[in-house]
């Protein structure tokens, strides 16, 4: 791959984690966006769309973007996206 692919697809899902951290939590925060946009690497940004699809709260993809590199599970009751609306109701 050449070297504007890799930027293209790093620029496409920053872009891609903001819009959906915007429409599941309605965040605005320019610190996560900053720190979104100092990310590098695609298989980082990939785990993280995954994690703000799944995470209950933004305060736990937060947590999850602050993890070392290589963290990589997505596992147990923090990736339960309906578990707001079960404590609700």
């Amino acid at each position: 791959m050449f070297a504007y692919e890799d930027e293209a697809m790093l620029v496409q899902d920053r872009e891609d984690l903001i819009a959906l951290l915007q429409m599941r939590f309605a965040m605005k925060s320019p610190e996560v966006i900053e720190a979104i946009y100092k990310i590098n690497k695609v298989d980082k940004l990939e785990r993280l769309i995954l994690v703000a699809a799944n995470v209950p709260t933004l305060k736990v993809f937060i947590e999850e973007m602050q993890e070392g590199e290589d963290s990589f599970r997505i596992l147990g009751d923090r990736y339960n996206p309906i578990e707001n609306m079960i404590s609700k109701g």
